[in-house]
């Protein structure tokens, strides 16, 4: 995305600091938090587009100018991005802080974004106490982070702080769809839906899938790329068939059960998946036995519920406590 207006889902952020540019309410740092691919670096980029257009610290850049061009294409002087990952140690910590002093060379503001910031050395966060606290007036900081909690309280409590959320299914699932339609790939709703539910809120790893789906598919035939073809990509097993045999244990019916998880293994079942995949059926039963009916819930199809629903008459919540 090149503006906020192009981001998937963190509206509580961007109306946040759409307001404090509107408002002239700039703070000298920045911290962004949340976990993998929720936009904590492309928030960071697009605010210091925002704050060094050259048509003035503004909600609603030119996206034309120098800066904004300079900025969107990673070149820009003024925009230093740092990665605390591989600039742990105090010096390197010095030698930044050493050059804060200087002006910038072109832009209104010269902005250090340090990404995965805390990954430095105690040390390394003294140093930039004092510099954090009392900045020249014509820097700013962008720190962006996973693991909040490593962060001292020191540098915490000097930073305007955002949270960033994981991003709904039905986000991704629209963004998706979006993208596959620019790139012409045909890919099924429930195939869609199954790779926003396996990125778990993050729309990188969704992208990233979705372009692994995408070139699976063959170039010369026109099949559209299925939910069962997704399930094989990623080593998941159909819904359909650990509900069954999740039946076949519940009534004790071991050949069954044997014969149905072979079946599943020989199709490439990754252990780990299988277990989530199990976990995730004994919450539906026990939804389902406690909460009564399944309805609005995207993860799973119609025919799921309907089976949910026939195999849970004659279960025993205890049961399901038991597994």
């Amino acid at each position: 995305p090149g503006n906020f207006t192009e981001m998937v889902g963190q509206q509580h952020v961007l109306q946040a600091l759409v307001n404090a540019l509107e408002s002239g309410r700039l703070h000298h740092a920045y911290l962004f938090t949340g976990t993998r691919g929720v936009g904590k670096t492309t928030v960071a980029r697009i605010l210091a587009k925002y704050l060094n257009c050259d048509c003035g610290v503004t909600a609603t850049p030119c996206g034309e100018c120098g800066a904004c061009a300079e900025i969107a294409e990673g070149r820009s002087v003024d925009l230093i991005e740092v990665d605390a990952a591989s600039k742990t140690k105090v010096e390197d910590t010095r030698e930044l802080l050493e050059n804060v002093q200087y002006t910038p060379t072109r832009a209104r503001y010269k902005i250090y974004l340090i990404d995965e910031v805390h990954m430095l050395s105690k040390q390394a966060f003294n140093g930039l106490l004092k510099t954090l606290e009392e900045p020249p007036p014509s820097l700013k900081f962008i720190l962006a982070t996973t693991e909040v909690r490593k962060i001292p309280v020191t540098i915490l409590s000097r930073c305007q702080r955002f949270d960033l959320k994981r991003v709904s299914i039905e986000e991704i699932c629209k963004h998706l769809k979006k993208i596959s339609t620019k790139e012409n790939g045909k890919i099924s709703d429930e195939a869609l839906k199954l790779i926003a539910k396996t990125s778990e809120g993050s729309v990188r790893d969704s992208i990233s899938l979705l372009d692994r789906a995408l070139i699976s598919q063959s170039i010369s035939r026109n099949e559209i790329i299925q939910e069962k073809d997704v399930r094989i990509m990623l080593g998941l097993a159909d819904k359909s068939k650990i509900i069954s045999l999740f039946k076949e244990v519940l009534t004790g019916n071991e050949k069954e059960a044997l014969k149905c998880l072979t079946a599943l293994i020989d199709n490439g079942l990754d252990a780990k998946n299988f277990l989530n995949d199990m976990l995730e059926v004994l919450y539906l039963f026990s939804r389902k036995i406690n909460l009564g009916p399944l309805d609005k819930d995207v993860s799973i199809s119609e025919s799921e519920v309907q089976m949910v629903d026939q195999y849970s008459k004659n279960i025993d919540m205890q049961d399901i406590a038991l597994f």
